[in-house]
């Protein structure tokens, strides 16, 4: 369901859109491109210059490939608009340094020792550190036979998603119901699961 309307009149001041696509490649590796704009819907006086009105203050784009593990090999950074152009696009070749991090182990730590604060581009930084999230609904909650979830299934370890968010706590119905193996012990004779 939608939000519903709001009972206020309201105007519309900021815009920000993010946007991501998992592809599988031919050659069994991944593609993640995602998209990261701001757009106000007036002119916006910036120190001496303006940026008019619905023109994307950022519009910035990123290519993330990795492996049927989720280790990046590879990583292309393209920033089409900014606000301090010929300064700002400077440091899209740092993301090179993503390479060799992977997509679901400690992945946004790494991301803010090698990019953090002047390192890095906060807005890109914003929009990389999203992209865990996608690669578990598609690698996870996806298609049956990624290699991913298989090796993931068949390791005997506990599901990294599990305890991630209130419905996959190891102490609830979900985990009871869906993941029994990695119910909390202590529970597993509760009423709530009977």
């Amino acid at each position: 369901m939608p939000l519903p309307d709001s009972p206020n009149r309201r105007a519309l001041k900021h815009t920000r859109r993010l946007h991501v696509e998992f592809y599988l490649r031919e050659d069994e590796l991944w593609d993640i491109d995602a998209r990261f704009t701001d757009v106000k819907p007036f002119d916006l006086e910036v120190t001496s210059f303006v940026i008019p009105a619905n023109r994307p203050l950022h519009d910035l784009s990123i290519r993330i490939t990795t492996d049927a593990k989720s280790n990046i090999v590879d990583v292309l950074v393209v920033f089409d608009q900014v606000p301090f152009g010929g300064y700002c696009e400077q440091i899209e070749a740092k993301y090179q340094q993503l390479i060799g991090l992977n997509l679901l182990k400690n992945f946004r730590q790494g991301v803010r020792e090698r990019l953090g604060k002047a390192a890095g581009c906060t807005h890109m930084n914003e929009l990389v550190e999203l992209l865990p999230y996608v690669a578990v609904q598609v690698l996870i909650f996806g298609e049956k036979d990624t290699s991913e979830k298989t090796a993931f299934q068949q390791s005997g370890e506990k599901p990294f998603h599990l305890d991630g968010c209130h419905a996959l706590r190891t102490d609830g119905p979900v985990v009871a119901k869906f993941y029994p193996k990695w119910v909390a012990d202590d529970i597993s004779s509760s009423k709530e699961f009977g």
